[in-house]
C-alpha cells in the first residue's frame, strides 16, 4: 500500500493514535505538530520510512507552507488530509472568558484548518483524495461554557458539508467526524492544566478513548471511493443529549 496521509495534531490524543493506526495498516503518515520532541519519538518508534515529522505551530501559515514545501518525495502524494488540531480553551461562560482564548480557537480551529485544507486541495483533487475534519457533538448540541468552541466546531461541521458540494464530481470525499466525550488531554488544555478538573469529568464516564476515534477515521478512509460520509457523530453510551435550561424566579 502506498498511501500518504497528513495528520495534524499528532503529536498526542486523536492524532498520536491515528499515526499509529495508519502506520499499523501500511499507510506512511506526515504527522504535524507543535512539538517537536514528541514527533521525533513518533518517528523512532514508528521508522522514518513510515513517518515524517513536520514541526510547526498549525496558525503560523509561513511555517505551514514552509513544511509542506519541504515534505521528502516519499512523502508529497498525499490522498488523505486529517485535520485533527484543535483545541478548546476555557469552560466559563460568555461573560466571563477570555478574548485572548477566543482568539486562540478561532485562529487553530477555523483558520488554521482552512489554510492547510486550501494549500493541500490540488493535490487531493489530482490524486481522488479524501478528507476528514474533526468537528465536535459541540457543533451541534450547546452546553454552558461552550460558547466560542461550540462554534468553531459548528463551523467546520458546516464547511466540511460546503467542501463536499464544491468538490462535487472531482472524487475527494469529505467527512466531518464529530466525537462527543473521549478522554485525552484535551480537558488539561481547556482548563490550563488542571488535572483535578480532567480527572472529575471522566471519572467513572467510561469515556472514548483516542484509539476509538483512530480507528473511526481509519475506516472512514478505508471505505470504498464510491461512498462518502457526510457527517459522523459518536458519543461514549454513558453520554447522551442534555435537557433544557429553565431558569425560575
Amino acid at each position: 500500500m502506498n498511501n500518504i496521509a497528513l495528520i495534524t495534531g499528532a503529536t498526542s490524543g486523536f492524532g498520536r493514535a491515528a499515526v499509529e493506526r495508519f502506520v499499523a495498516a501500511g499507510w506512511r503518515v506526515v504527522a504535524c505538530g507543535r512539538r517537536a520532541e514528541r514527533l521525533q519519538a513518533l518517528v523512532d518508534a514508528l521508522g522514518a520510512d513510515k513517518v515524517h515529522g513536520a514541526a510547526f505551530d498549525i496558525r503560523d501559515e509561513a511555517a505551514m507552507r514552509a513544511a509542506l514545501g519541504e515534505l521528502p518525495a516519499g512523502f508529497r502524494d498525499i490522498d488523505l488530509l486529517v485535520n485533527n488540531a484543535g483545541l478548546a480553551l476555557g469552560t466559563r461562560p460568555a461573560q466571563e472568558s477570555s478574548l485572548d482564548d477566543w482568539r486562540t480557537m478561532v485562529e487553530t480551529n477555523i483558520l488554521a484548518l482552512v489554510t492547510l485544507t486550501r494549500a493541500l486541495l490540488p493535490t487531493l483533487i489530482e490524486r481522488k483524495g479524501a478528507i476528514v475534519n474533526v468537528s465536535s457533538t459541540a457543533a451541534t448540541y450547546p452546553y454552558p461554557g461552550g460558547n466560542v468552541y461550540g462554534g468553531t466546531k459548528a463551523f467546520v461541521t458546516q464547511f466540511s458539508l460546503n467542501l463536499r458540494a464544491d468538490l462535487h464530481g472531482s472524487g475527494v470525499r469529505v467527512t466531518s467526524l464529530e466525537p462527543g466525550m473521549a478522554e485525552t488531554e484535551f480537558t488539561l488544555v481547556r482548563t490550563h492544566g488542571d488535572q483535578a478538573a480532567s480527572d472529575a469529568l471522566y471519572s467513572g464516564a467510561n469515556p472514548m478513548t483516542a484509539q476509538d476515534i483512530a480507528e473511526t477515521i481509519f475506516w472512514i478512509a478505508s471505505l470504498p471511493p464510491h461512498l462518502n460520509l457526510n457527517r459522523l457523530e459518536m458519543m461514549p453510551v454513558s453520554q447522551s443529549f442534555a435537557g433544557f435550561q429553565v431558569a425560575r424566579t
